[in-house]
């Protein structure tokens, strides 16, 4: 663990202060437009499966404008990443080696990646589906973009965007300063977990348990290898499938 004069209170406000300006602040949108999604349902007597959730929209109906949205989009949603780094490079030399995030283990990282994607993906698939069928879930638009050229490289783009933030401010930064604030291996893993659950809720409750599931999961590998790049990697694979593949197949599959 890494060491720091900071005094308890301080690094627990620091954590605080950075879920604010980022996941944190999107935990709180998220359960308010869960709140508005099941007033709504309940106004018009329909289920929430019966509404959307959309998670790459287009900005603009003018194409370059629409580009040049999305790309700043995913550099601002970043920033946090650059903070937190910042923030741990004052007690840490080389803050992002310490997190794991280095290309010192390319062969196991990555097939550890593939493993929790397939781990994760399947069944997250099949809870989404089911949760849906249950009327506890939104049907999820992973892409609105339209038909341009330039999609499927922004999904990408807002695939690895999605994992880098995630994980490093959910993962490699909490867990640090959670863990010299004090606190235990078991309450950090829960804490993440939930918090990362909390910022899908806008999704319907499909989506927060099954990303708490894998937070927990994400969490405890973390506490056992001490590297986020695999996690970053696999998150990125996940996103990718979803959000690609929706593109693809939106319109094919009765599913959908």
């Amino acid at each position: 663990m890494a060491r720091t004069r900071l005094p308890r209170r301080q690094l627990l406000a620091e954590t605080v202060i950075v879920l604010l300006l980022s996941l944190g602040a999107s935990a709180i949108w998220s359960a308010l437009s869960l709140l508005r999604t099941a007033l709504t349902a309940r106004a018009t007597h329909t289920s929430i499966s019966q509404q959307t959730s959309t998670l790459n929209s287009s900005r603009s109906s003018t194409q370059w404008l629409d580009v040049v949205y999305q790309l700043v989009q995913i550099a601002l949603a970043l920033v946090p990443v650059a903070l937190v780094v910042l923030l741990l490079s004052r007690e840490l030399r080389k803050p992002l080696a310490y997190l794991g995030i280095d290309r010192t283990r390319q062969a196991p990282d990555a097939v550890l990646s593939a493993l929790l994607a397939a781990v994760i993906g399947i069944p997250g698939l099949a809870l989404y589906l089911v949760s849906r069928a249950m009327g506890i879930n939104t049907t999820v638009v992973a892409s609105g973009l339209g038909e341009h050229w330039w999609v499927f490289p922004i999904l990408v783009l807002a695939a690895a965007q999605n994992a880098i933030l995630e994980e490093v401010v959910m993962i490699g930064y909490l867990f640090t300063r959670w863990s010299q604030a004090g606190w235990g291996r078991t309450k950090v893993i829960v804490v993440s977990a939930l918090i990362r659950g909390s910022y899908h809720l806008y999704q319907g409750l499909g989506g927060f348990v099954g990303n708490v599931v894998m937070g927990l999961i994400f969490g405890w590998l973390y506490t056992r290898t001490r590297r986020v790049l695999p996690l970053i990697v696999a998150h990125t694979i996940l996103d990718v499938v979803s959000f690609v593949g929706y593109e693809l197949l939106a319109g094919r599959v009765s599913w959908l």
